[in-house]
C-alpha cells in the first residue's frame, strides 16, 4: 500500500514529525537502523515556560527556579526557570501518537523519484514506497543536499554526572553558563574561551559540562576535560564517583538545504539547529506541528512534486529565513571575540528585557522585534564590543544582506 509518508530517522527529530504527521490522519512509515522506542543518551534541556506554553510541562525530569550565570565574579540571576528533559517520558509522548505507525529497520541506501512517488531502497535491499519522503537523519543526513561550507564551527562539550566531595555548585541550583576563567593558565584565558553549564540533579548528584558555545576547528574533547577538572582543582574539589560521561558535538552554521529538492528535511537535516544558541528541541516541538498540517493539506491535491515544495515552504517561509541569517551574523561576531569580550556581550545580553532574551533564545521574535533587541544590546556595551560588531559587518555583512533578500 502506498504510504503518504515515510520518515527516515527515529530520533527526537523523527518521533517528533511521525507524531504530528499521525495527528493529521496521514499514512506514516518510519525507518530507522534502530527501533523508535530505544533510549537516548543526550541530555536536552530547555526553559520550563517555553514547555508550558506548548501544554508539556509533565516531560521534565528536573526544574530549577534558580537559575544564574556568572560573566564576571558578579553572579548574574536570571529570573527565569530552566529543566531538564525526561528523554523517557519524552519519547513515550511521541510514540503514543505514534501508534498507527509501523516502523521499518533498516539503513537507507538510496532513492528514486517518479512522478507520483519516491522509493527508498535500504542496504538489505527492502523497498519503501511514499509521496513525501522525510528525512530526519541529523546532520549528516541520508539524502538531503546543501551547498558545501568552508570553516563549520561546532559546539562541543564534554560533562560528567557524578558525586563530588562537596558541592561544586550551590545546591539546588542551575548554573546556565559560568564563564569565569581565573583557573586557568594566564596564557590560555583569551584563547578558546568555554563555559561551565551545571546543575544540581539532586541526591549529592551533579552534572558539570564543559561548553565551547562556537568554534571553528571544533575544541577538542580532552581540552574540554582539562578545563572542567582546572575548575575542580581551583576549589579544591574532588571527583569521587562518575555516573555517567557525555559528549557533545554538532554543527551550528551549516548551510541551508536545497528548498527545490523533493526529499524534506527536519530537526538537523534541515538545518534547524539555533545558530546562535544551538538549541534546536523547542523548534522541534514548534515546528513540527506546522509543517504536519502543511502536509496534510496539500496532500489532498498537490503531486509529489509540488508537496515538497509546500512543506519545504511551511518549514522555512521567508520571516523564518530573514531571522536565520540574521542569527548567522550573530554567530560569527560571537567566534571572533575574545573572553572578555564575549562576557561584557552576555552580560548585555541578559540585561534586557526579559521578553526580548527569551524570544532571541527561542527564536520567537519577529523580525522587527528581533532587531529592535540587537539593537538595544549594541547600546549597552562598551566600545570594544562595538567595534568588533562593527568589524564583523565588513566579514559577513553578507549574512544581513541574505536576510534582506529573503
Amino acid at each position: 500500500m502506498m504510504q503518504d509518508v515515510l520518515v527516515i530517522g527515529s530520533g527526537p527529530a523523527g518521533l517528533a514529525i511521525a507524531a504530528a504527521l499521525c495527528h493529521q490522519n496521514l499514512k506514516v512509515h518510519g525507518l530507522a537502523p534502530t527501533g523508535p522506542s530505544i533510549p537516548w543518551s543526550t541530555t536536552y534541556g530547555i526553559w520550563v515556560d517555553e514547555l508550558e506554553a506548548l501544554g508539556l510541562p509533565d516531560v521534565l525530569s528536573h526544574r530549577w527556579p534558580d537559575c544564574v550565570s556568572y560573566f564576571s565574579e558578579r553572579e548574574r540571576p536570571l529570573h527565569r526557570e530552566y529543566g531538564f528533559l525526561d528523554q523517557a517520558k519524552l519519547q513515550q509522548h511521541w510514540l503514543q501518537q505514534c501508534d498507527s505507525i509501523t516502523w521499518h529497520q533498516g539503513l537507507a541506501d538510496t532513492i528514486e523519484h517518479t512522478e507520483n512517488s519516491s522509493t527508498v531502497t535500504t542496504q538489505a535491499g527492502e523497498q519503501f514506497s511514499a509521496k513525501l519522503i522525510i528525512d530526519a537523519t541529523g546532520h549528516e543526513p541520508a539524502f538531503i543536499q546543501r551547498p558545501a561550507k568552508d570553516n563549520v564551527a561546532y559546539q562541543a562539550a564534554y560533562g560528567i554526572f557524578a558525586q563530588f566531595s562537596r558541592p561544586p555548585i550551590q545546591p539546588g541550583r542551575c548554573v546556565l553558563m559560568d564563564y569565569r576563567n581565573g583557573h586557568l593558565p594566564s596564557e590560555d584565558r583569551s584563547k578558546s574561551p568555554t563555559f561551565l553549564y551545571a546543575m544540581d540533579l539532586g541526591n549529592d548528584i551533579y552534572f558539570l559540562e564543559e561548553t565551547s558555545l562556537a568554534s571553528h576547528p571544533a575544541i577538542p574533547f580532552e581540552m574540554l576535560k582539562d578545563r572542567l577538572y582546572q575548575r575542580l582543582m581551583a576549589s579544591q574539589i574532588e571527583v569521587l564517583e562518575i555516573q555517567r560521561e557525555e559528549h557533545c558535538l554538532f554543527p551550528m552554521n551549516l548551510t541551508l538545504p536545497d528548498f527545490k529538492q523533493r526529499v524534506v528535511g527536519f530537526g538537523g537535516a534541515a538545518s534547524m539547529v539555533h545558530p546562535a544558541t544551538g538549541y534546536m528541541v523547542g523548534a522541534l516541538l514548534r515546528r513540527a506541528p506546522i509543517l504536519a498540517e502543511a502536509v496534510a493539506i496539500a496532500m489532498q491535491s498537490s503531486t509529489p512534486s509540488q508537496l515538497s515544495q509546500v512543506a519545504w515552504q511551511a518549514l522555512w517561509p521567508s520571516e523564518r529565513l530573514r531571522k536565520h541569517y540574521i542569527y548567522s551574523f550573530g554567530l560569527e561576531a560571537l567566534m571572533r571575540f575574545n573572553h572578555p569580550q564575549l562576557c561584557c556581550l552576555f552580560n548585555a545580553f541578559f540585561q534586557l528585557p526579559r521578553c526580548q532574551w527569551s524570544g532571541f533564545l527561542a527564536d520567537s521574535l519577529a523580525t522587527p522585534d528581533l532587531l529592535a533587541a540587537m539593537v538595544n544590546m549594541f547600546g549597552k556595551v562598551p566600545n570594544s564590543v562595538r567595534g568588533g560588531l562593527i568589524r564583523t559587518l565588513g566579514t559577513d555583512g553578507h549574512l544581513l544582506w541574505e536576510s534582506l533578500r529573503s
